[in-house]
């Protein structure tokens, strides 16, 4: 008998060790249908696979819903239109609907995969803020102790009850869940942003009482000036002092708004040497002088 006899008989859909599912009733998914609240989102089957050997799932002409894989161990395959997206720890996958796909385990070290089935007007638009390039790609997600707990929330709730105000907490559970993966980057932005760039930003913000020129803080991320100063206005659209000056505006809003300090003081202790400079910047940046800002605004 040949090797791939052997796998064929093997392949699992479901049924391992510790598998947990719950796949919502059709009578459940039509009351969630007419529920305003959840009905533009909502989950139809989720599941937890730990060490899923063997496990392989085709199905020919997709799924009416999308499919979130989220593997924390081992590793797995998705073949989607000819093309494999491999799984790997603390990676995640959204399959688009109605698309034919396969998925299996890694046979040599079988995925454990939290996953989740959602559909709604919403769902699209989630799915859309998940592709990179207009394309699906395998997201790789720090582990968060947080993100297992929601979920063990929301199937809690499913093993409980199918009440209206349990099934509204679930989705929004679910939301934040899925939420949680694909907009890790941006709700986090100092895990990622560690480029120069980034660097240079965050130096400002710091020494944001401070006086540089752009010689210093090129200098300060070790690039030469025609480097930083390109690099710079790519990522922000803006030059370097300009942005600093940005920067130390919004700054002055807050001393305006929320101390007695004059404005000659704030000028000071912003490192600005001439305060109609500064007046001219701050009515260029907020759109009226800093005299009218403090009538305005002071609290």
């Amino acid at each position: 008998m040949d090797n791939s006899t052997v796998v064929q008989k093997t392949r699992k859909k479901e049924g391992f060790v510790g598998q947990r599912m719950i796949v919502l009733p059709p009578n459940i998914k039509r009351r969630i249908i007419h529920n305003p609240l959840i009905r533009n989102f909502y989950l139809t089957a989720i599941g937890h696979y730990p060490k899923a050997t063997h496990h392989d799932r085709e199905r020919k002409t997709g799924s009416s819903q999308y499919i979130l894989i989220y593997c924390v161990e081992g590793g797995g395959y998705i073949y989607i239109n000819g093309i494999q997206h491999e799984l790997q720890p603390n990676t995640y996958f959204i399959i688009p609907k109605n698309v034919p796909h396969r998925y299996n385990s890694n046979e040599n070290n079988p995925w454990s995969i939290y996953w989740v089935h959602f559909t709604g007007d919403t769902a699209e638009k989630i799915y859309e803020r998940f592709l990179i390039d207009n394309q699906p790609v395998v997201h790789a997600i720090p582990y968060d102790e947080n993100r297992i707990t929601l979920f063990e929330q929301i199937y809690s709730i499913l093993e409980h009850s199918f009440n209206e105000k349990e099934m509204e907490i679930m989705n929004f559970n679910l939301l934040h869940f899925i939420t949680s993966l694909i907009y890790y980057k941006e709700a986090n932005p100092a895990v990622y942003n560690t480029d120069s760039i980034s660097n240079s930003i965050s130096f400002m913000k710091k020494n944001i009482h401070e006086k540089f020129g752009i010689e210093e803080l090129a200098k300060q991320q070790s690039l030469s000036v025609s480097h930083y100063s390109r690099s710079f206005k790519q990522k922000t659209g803006s030059s370097p002092i300009n942005y600093f000056n940005q920067l130390k505006v919004q700054k002055s809003c807050q001393y305006l708004y929320f101390t007695d300090r004059s404005i000659k003081e704030i000028c000071s202790e912003l490192g600005f040497d001439d305060q109609f400079y500064f007046s001219r910047l701050f009515r260029s940046v907020i759109g009226m002088s800093p005299a009218k800002y403090k009538k305005q605004h002071k609290k």
